[in-house]
């Protein structure tokens, strides 16, 4: 008789990190996926569920410690995404570790979160950025939590061009604004299709992979590069826009630049990344394609995608 295949829990299953650990999780067949959703009837939850993932109802809010308890009892492991806040009145971090709590109390013998580095700490207080801070003191926190844990930091998405930085059109050419200086190379990465083949090879070896903290990259390219590509690749003249200073910003952004605490965070991010890395020295950039080596870059995103500037909505809706 076969032994029944070990249970992950995916909180945050129908966000873009969720979605390819659920996929890549159900596609190995080592595998059985308990997707945590607050709306199980939702587009994203029902293609889940239709892919062999056992749907609860579990949201990443606070105030649903009883549902988190529930839905990770009996899992082996458990893979954590906090979901994105705007700064002001952000309680990512009372999120990140109540849920993490709710996993240890429930037994699960593995935790793989997604974290970003610590801005506050590396840049001494110089650099603000709540989304990447917050994270990095939730990874803190579980390692002090009596069970066995793994990080994984993606890179800059791709899908942050089609989702929030989006261009537009501007006679024949398409101006891009994007969150660096031109000539800044950075890491990115398709968190659709990345993010899964790096947490499975975590729980396929949870031993060689205890403590530590892993990067994911896709591409390090400059925005001028990716300008160049995405002209090579879809025959769209197109054009670099400065999205990374106030001004540059105010200009091209002006809805994220109304919003004065978000624009101080994106300028923290971008000028930390600047001056100090997007990744601590330490952390081994090729890790992620040493195991996936199919992992997109810039130029496969493109062609795989067919993106060619439109404005592309990835919600769980």
């Amino acid at each position: 008789m076969t032994s029944p295949k070990p249970i992950i829990a995916v909180a945050g299953s129908t966000s873009k990190q969720g979605r390819s650990v659920v996929r890549a999780l159900l596609g190995s067949g080592l595998f059985q996926v308990r997707a945590l959703t607050r709306s199980p009837s939702s587009r994203q939850a029902q293609h889940l569920a239709r892919m062999g993932a056992e749907i609860i109802v579990a949201p990443l809010e606070l105030g649903h410690d009883d549902q988190w308890l529930a839905a990770f009892a009996g899992a082996a492991g458990a893979f954590l995404v906090t979901p994105p806040t705007p700064p002001k009145h952000s309680r990512e971090y009372e999120l990140g570790c109540r849920l993490a709590d709710a996993a240890a109390q429930a037994g699960v013998r593995h935790l793989v979160f997604s974290t970003l580095e610590n801005v506050e700490d590396i840049s001494g207080g110089r650099q603000f950025a709540p989304h990447f801070t917050d994270k990095a003191r939730v990874a803190d926190y579980i390692r002090t939590l009596p069970v066995t844990h793994t990080f994984v930091i993606l890179s800059f998405f791709y899908t942050n061009l089609l989702e929030y930085y989006t261009p537009r059109m501007m006679g024949d050419t398409l101006l891009l604004p994007i969150y660096l200086p031109e000539e800044f190379r950075a890491p990115f990465v398709d968190p659709l299709t990345a993010t899964g083949p790096a947490v499975l090879e975590i729980f396929s070896n949870p031993e060689r992979y205890q403590g530590e903290t892993l990067a994911v990259v896709g591409d390090v390219i400059s925005p001028r590069e990716m300008v160049e590509t995405f002209q090579e690749v879809t025959g769209i003249k197109a054009e670099y826009r400065d999205a990374f200073t106030r001004e540059g910003m105010l200009r091209n952004l002006p809805e994220i630049a109304n919003d004065e605490l978000h624009l101080r965070e994106v300028l923290g991010m971008v000028n930390y990344a600047v001056d100090y890395g997007y990744f601590k020295p330490e952390r081994d950039l090729e890790w992620s394609r040493s195991i996936a080596p199919d992992t997109l870059t810039w130029e496969q995103f493109l062609l795989t995608t067919g993106w060619r500037g439109e404005r592309t909505s990835f919600n769980d809706s």
